[in-house]
C-alpha cells in the first residue's frame, strides 16, 4: 500500500467533523493513506477532492467534506476512534488501558 511519508511521519486521512466517518464507516485502510487524496487535501480544492472521491470509491458511504491529514510517526500503532462520524486518532502508547 502506498503512503505519503515525510520527515519520518506518515500521512493519515480522517474526518474530524460530525457526519459520516471517513475510514470508520467504510473500513478500507487504503482510504486512510491514499497519496493522491493527501495531495488534494493539502491543495484545499474541495471540488477536486469530491471528484476524486466519487471516482475512486463510488460504493463507499461518505460525507466527503472536512477531511484532514494528520501525521503519525512511521511504525507507530494507532487506531481511528469515531463518535457520531467525527474521527480522531488514538495512539497505542498514549492510551491508559484498564485491567480487570
Amino acid at each position: 500500500m502506498n503512503k505519503v511519508v515525510r520527515d519520518g511521519k506518515v500521512a493519515v486521512i480522517i474526518s474530524p467533523d460530525y457526519g459520516a466517518g471517513w475510514y470508520s464507516w467504510n473500513g478500507n485502510s487504503a482510504m486512510l493513506f491514499d497519496p493522491g487524496l493527501v495531495g488534494l487535501i493539502e491543495e484545499g480544492n474541495e471540488e477536486k477532492i469530491q471528484t476524486y472521491i466519487n471516482l475512486k470509491w463510488p460504493e463507499a458511504y461518505l460525507n466527503g467534506h472536512g477531511l484532514e491529514v494528520q501525521w503519525i510517526p512511521q511504525g507507530k500503532k494507532f487506531r481511528i476512534v469515531e463518535y457520531d462520524g467525527a474521527e480522531s486518532i488514538q495512539m497505542l502508547d498514549q492510551t491508559a488501558w484498564l485491567i480487570a
